[in-house]
């Protein structure tokens, strides 16, 4: 039997055959800071303090060589092969589990044709506090839970998410084509480690691909409303025109706040209207610097490996890139990794 200790919530236990450190710890009520799940963003890395562990394929963005050689890992792709004890690095980390309640489902607006926003009404919404960019865990009958980040601010009595139908997900299909107003479903959460860091005084630079909106349009709006004064720089991916949405309310605050601006880009149809191409590509015609700045990602895979190559180039540090990977694995439809 293999064993990992976790010194900063004080907890020993066994791990199961080919777990992951990060699936076992949140197999056992532990909440580990994590975001994509997938080796891309590094919010999970952590120092090895002892034992051996084998380490899965991961963005070097994430977890370079130099910092494999002086001993850190990624939790989300390392397996212990013999007893480990694991640290991880955030200080500021809540550790606290997250809780379960019941919601009810107030309203459900078609934001695209693909995409719905639903706003839930909680049970006991005092007790789920939350940072911008987090998500939560959501259960609705007859199917598997998945993640959804938060669309709505933190000091917002209603809670937004905003759900995309993936083609075969069960979750993301039975919500499009059953849940109606009145509904009830389970929420559990908060989870994530991809939230406004709100001490930052330097640009902020914010990415999202589709549904990907959702953490950065509670992350946008929060910094702005909290009165944080830095140039914030939103750029916002789509496939087509079609899948554009939020426009005019991103529109709209730019036009009440001097310091945001907001840049759509399509990548698969030019448009006279619109930026063409890639919003990595088009963060990077934008900005030969950005040293200094933090970021926030929020879409999938490739968008984010894209962007994280971009920020890198541009002098962003790997620990002021803030991401989640929208992951859709086969036959699943997590939002959030």
């Amino acid at each position: 039997m293999t064993y990992l200790t976790l010194p900063q919530p004080g907890r020993r236990f066994a791990v199961g055959d080919s777990k992951t450190i990060l699936q076992a710890a949140l197999d056992a009520g532990i909440a580990y800071p994590h975001s994509c799940r997938s080796g891309r963003c590094g919010a999970c890395k952590s120092r090895l303090v002892s034992g051996h562990v084998e380490l899965g394929k991961h963005s070097p963005f994430a977890l370079s060589e130099q910092e494999r050689a002086d001993g850190f890992i990624l939790a989300c792709r390392s397996v212990p092969s013999d007893d480990v004890v694991v640290e991880w690095l955030d200080e500021a980390f809540d550790a606290e589990p997250a809780e379960a309640q019941e919601a009810e489902v107030v309203a459900i607006d078609r934001m695209t044709h693909d995409i719905v926003a639903i706003r839930l009404a909680l049970a006991d919404r005092e007790s789920f506090r939350f940072a911008a960019g987090q998500y939560l865990s959501l259960s609705v009958p007859g199917a598997p839970a998945r993640s959804y980040s938060m669309a709505s601010r933190p000091d917002e009595e209603l809670v937004e998410l905003h759900i995309r139908a993936v083609p075969g997900g069960r979750t993301s299909g039975l919500i499009h084509a059953l849940l109606k107003q009145g509904d009830t479903v389970g929420i559990e959460g908060p989870g994530g480690s991809a939230y406004l860091r709100e001490a930052h005084v330097g640009p902020i630079v914010a990415l999202a691909g589709g549904s990907g909106l959702a953490p950065i349009k509670s992350i946008v709006e929060t910094a702005l409303l909290s009165g944080m004064a830095q140039p914030i720089h939103v750029y916002f991916g789509a496939r087509t025109e079609h899948d554009l949405y939020l426009v005019e309310h991103f529109r709209a605050l730019e036009q009440r706040f001097a310091n945001l601006t907001f840049i759509p880009a399509l990548s698969q149809t030019a448009s006279d209207r619109w930026r063409g191409g890639f919003v990595s590509d088009a963060l990077a015609e934008d900005h030969s610097d950005l040293a200094g700045a933090k970021a926030y990602v929020a879409g999938p895979p490739a968008m984010v490996d894209a962007a994280m190559a971009v920020l890198g180039v541009r002098g962003v540090l790997a620990t002021d890139v803030h991401a989640d990977v929208f992951f859709t694995p086969e036959g699943s439809d997590n939002n959030a990794a």
